[in-house]
C-alpha cells in the first residue's frame, strides 16, 4: 500500500474509532453536544489571576474552564485544553478526581471540547494547573486533529481549511488577532479625528470610482443587471454633498474582477476618507498620523520588521513628485517633452515599450510603474500625478497635466491614493465623459455614465480631500505577512477539481 492510501486508511480507521467513542459517550452521559457551558474564567484570565502562586502550591479556589484538548499524556492523566485565549493544563488522578469523570478519559481525543471544573494549583515544575472535579464533553470532535508539533505545512491546506491552520499554527492565529486589532485601531483613529463612519451600497445600479472589472449579479425581483462595487467613491462624495458630516470615512469590502496574486484578491478591504475643506497635502499628514498610529498599536513602536527589511512608520514620510521621480531614476525630464509623441519617443529610446497611443501621461506612469515603484521601501509619498489618469483630482497650480495626487508607497508597494478633490462640476462631468469614452474604446460597453452623482456635483460639494487606503496590504506590512492570503481569512482559491 502506498504512503497516500496507508493515510486515507488511517485517517478512516481514526475517523471510524472516533464514532465508536460517540456511541458509548452517548450512552453514558447522553448529549454530548450541550446547548450550553458556563465557564467561570478564561485560560489567560487564569494565568494573569494566579501569576504569583508559587510552585508546589495549592490556591484553594476551584474554577470552570472550557477549551479543545491538544494533548493528552499518561493516559489522560495530563491534558493540555486550549481556548481562544491560551492554554491551561488538566490533572485528572484518583486521589482528586472521581471515578465518574476519570471514566471519561478513555474516550476522550485530541481535538474534543470538554469542561472541567477543579482545584487551581501550581505544579513543582512551576505548570498552572487544574485538579479535575468534574469532565464534561461539549463536543465529541469526529475527524483527528493535524499534529500542532509539526504544525500545518501545506500551503493549500492552510488556505483553504484557515480553522485547521489556526487550530496548529500560532502564528496565523496571532496574525488574525492582529487584523482585529488593526482594523478597531483604524476605526478608532478615525473617529477620534472626527471622522464619522458610514455605510454605502455594495450593490449598484453603475459601478464608478475606479477604474476596474466588475463583477455582474442580477437581481429577480427589480428584474435588473446590477454589480458589486469596486470603490465607494461617488457614494462617500454624495455624503459630502449633503451637509450631514464634513469629514466621512467608510472601511468596505470591493470586489474586483481581476488577476489573483500575493498583493491581490478579488475582494479587498480599503478605508475611504473624505474630509471637507482639506486638502492633498492634509491628506498627506493624516496617512503619516494614522500610520505611526497603527504602528504603535501594533507593535508599541513605530520601527518594524518586515521579511528582512526594518521599516519605519514614523512621520514625516519622504515626498517626491512623480517627474522628478522619473527623472532621478532615468534621466528623462518629463515635464519637458511638450507632446504625447514626445513622451512616447522618449519611453521608446530608454527602452520602455509603451502602448503606440499612449498619452504623455501615461507615458510617464508607466515609466514611474516599471523603474521606481519597486525602490520605494520606506513610506514614500509620491505627489503630482498626471491628469490623464486622476480624472478626480484638482489640477497644480501653474502646471495643468498633473494634478493635486498622491500615492503612499511602501515596500514597492501603494499603499494609499489621495487627491485634492475635484468639485468643479463642469469639468468632472468633461472628465467623466472622457473617461466613458476611453472605457468603451477598450471593449467595457456596459459601463455608464453616472448621471445621478453629476446632479449631486451640480448641488455643490465643497472643496475636499479624499484618500483610499489598502488595509489589506497594510496589515500585511504591519504582520509581517509577504502573502495577501496570509491576512485574509479565507481567500479566494480555484475550485478543487482544477
Amino acid at each position: 500500500m502506498n504512503e497516500a492510501k496507508t493515510e486515507t486508511a488511517l485517517s478512516s480507521d481514526a475517523t471510524e474509532v472516533r464514532r465508536q467513542k460517540l456511541g458509548l459517550l452517548r450512552d453514558k452521559v447522553g448529549d454530548v453536544y450541550p446547548a450550553h457551558f458556563h465557564r467561570t474564567m478564561t485560560n489567560e484570565e487564569l494565568a494573569e489571576k494566579y501569576a504569583h502562586l508559587e510552585p508546589d502550591t495549592e490556591s484553594g479556589d476551584v474554577v470552570t474552564v472550557a477549551g479543545r484538548v491538544y494533548s493528552s499524556r499518561n493516559s489522560g492523566m495530563f491534558m493540555d485544553i486550549h481556548d481562544a485565549s491560551g492554554k491551561i493544563q488538566i490533572f485528572s488522578h484518583k486521589d482528586t478526581t472521581p471515578e465518574e469523570a476519570r471514566s471519561l478519559l478513555p474516550l476522550i481525543d485530541l481535538g474534543d471540547i470538554i469542561g472541567v471544573t477543579g482545584a487551581v494549583r501550581r505544579t513543582k515544575r512551576g505548570e498552572l494547573t487544574i485538579n479535575a472535579h468534574e469532565i464534561v464533553m461539549l463536543t465529541k470532535t469526529l475527524l483527528p486533529m493535524p499534529e500542532k508539533y509539526h504544525g500545518l505545512a501545506d500551503i493549500e491546506t492552510r488556505y483553504r481549511k484557515r480553522y485547521l491552520d489556526i487550530m496548529v499554527n500560532e502564528e496565523s492565529k496571532l496574525r488574525f488577532q492582529q487584523r482585529s486589532k488593526i482594523l478597531s485601531a483604524l476605526r478608532r483613529f478615525l473617529e477620534d479625528d472626527g471622522f464619522m463612519e458610514v455605510e454605502t451600497p455594495m450593490l449598484q445600479v453603475i459601478y464608478g470610482g475606479a477604474a476596474a472589472e466588475p463583477f455582474k449579479t442580477h437581481h429577480n425581483t427589480l428584474k435588473l443587471d446590477m454589480y458589486l462595487r469596486i470603490a465607494p467613491e461617488l457614494y462617500l462624495k454624495r455624503v459630502l454633498v449633503s451637509g450631514l458630516t464634513d469629514k466621512v470615512f467608510e472601511v468596505n469590502r470591493n470586489f474586483r474582477n481581476e488577476g489573483v496574486s500575493t498583493r491581490h484578491n478579488p475582494e479587498f478591504t480599503m478605508m475611504e476618507c473624505y474630509w471637507a475643506y482639506a486638502d492633498y497635502e492634509d491628506m498627506m499628514s493624516l496617512v503619516e498620523r494614522l500610520f505611526e498610529s497603527l504602528a504603535l498599536a501594533v507593535h508599541g513602536k513605530t520601527e518594524f520588521a518586515f521579511t528582512d527589511k526594518e521599516l519605519s512608520f514614523k512621520g514625516p514620510f519622504r515626498r517626491i513628485s512623480m517627474p522628478d521621480a522619473v527623472k532621478e531614476a532615468t534621466g528623462i525630464d518629463f515635464l519637458s517633452l511638450k507632446t504625447d509623441k514626445e513622451a512616447r519617443a522618449a519611453a521608446y529610446s530608454a527602452g520602455f515599450e509603451v502602448e503606440k497611443d499612449a498619452t504623455w501621461g501615461e507615458c510617464l506612469a508607466y515609466v514611474f510603474e516599471e523603474k521606481v515603484e519597486a525602490t520605494l521601501i520606506q513610506p514614500t509619498h509620491v505627489i503630482n500625478f498626471p491628469k490623464d489618469i486622476s480624472p478626480f483630482a484638482k489640477e497644480v497650480p501653474g502646471e495643468p497635466r498633473l494634478v493635486e495626487r498622491f500615492e503612499s508607497y511602501c515596500n514597492g508597494w501603494e499603499i494609499g491614493n489621495a487627491f485634492s478633490e475635484l468639485n468643479d462640476p463642469v469639468e468632472q462631468r468633461n472628465r467623466m465623459v472622457e473617461q466613458l469614452k476611453q472605457a468603451h474604446e477598450r471593449g467595457e460597453t456596459e459601463k455608464e455614465l453616472d448621471e445621478d452623482f453629476l446632479e449631486a456635483m451640480d448641488q455643490g460639494m465643497p472643496p475636499a480631500g479624499g484618500l483610499g487606503i489598502g488595509v489589506d496590504r497594510l496589515i500585511m506590512l504591519l504582520t509581517d505577512s509577504p502573502s495577501i492570503r496570509d491576512i485574509i481569512l479565507f481567500p479566494a482559491r480555484r475550485h478543487k477539481g482544477d
